[in-house]
């Protein structure tokens, strides 16, 4: 038997209907909606629209369904991906000298102390 909307987590009968309203009729549709297109349905926000996506996917995996291909949806916070660090080690070289920075500040800070108890 297949899943139905209300089976999804978050999503009880009114919030159905709401999405029903949307042309998503099924976990199915759903999991294959974006979130824009959830985020159209009154009560839903980017982040619970993409909870409810995320739960339609994971209920179609349990349920055995096969996997529904995600649209991708333009994320209106702005949110981007941290760039790839390069191949030739230097993101790794950036990293030690801060280290050695920090490393360094604590000890004269240590060395300040020290003399502060001598005087």
């Amino acid at each position: 038997m297949k899943p139905q909307l209300t089976d999804v987590l978050g999503i009880g009968p009114s919030t159905a209907r709401l999405l029903e309203e949307q042309g998503i009729r099924s976990v199915t549709e759903l999991a294959k909606a974006g979130t824009d297109k959830v985020v159209a349905a009154p009560g839903f926000g980017q982040i619970r629209a993409a909870e409810v996506v995320a739960a339609a996917a994971a209920l179609l995996a349990a349920a055995g369904e096969p996997k529904a291909a995600k649209k991708k949806a333009a994320s209106s916070q702005g949110t981007k991906k941290a760039p790839a660090k390069e191949k030739n080690g230097k993101g790794k070289e950036k990293n030690k000298k801060k280290k050695k920075k920090k490393k360094s500040a604590k000890k004269k800070n240590k060395d300040k102390k020290k003399k502060n108890k001598k005087k």
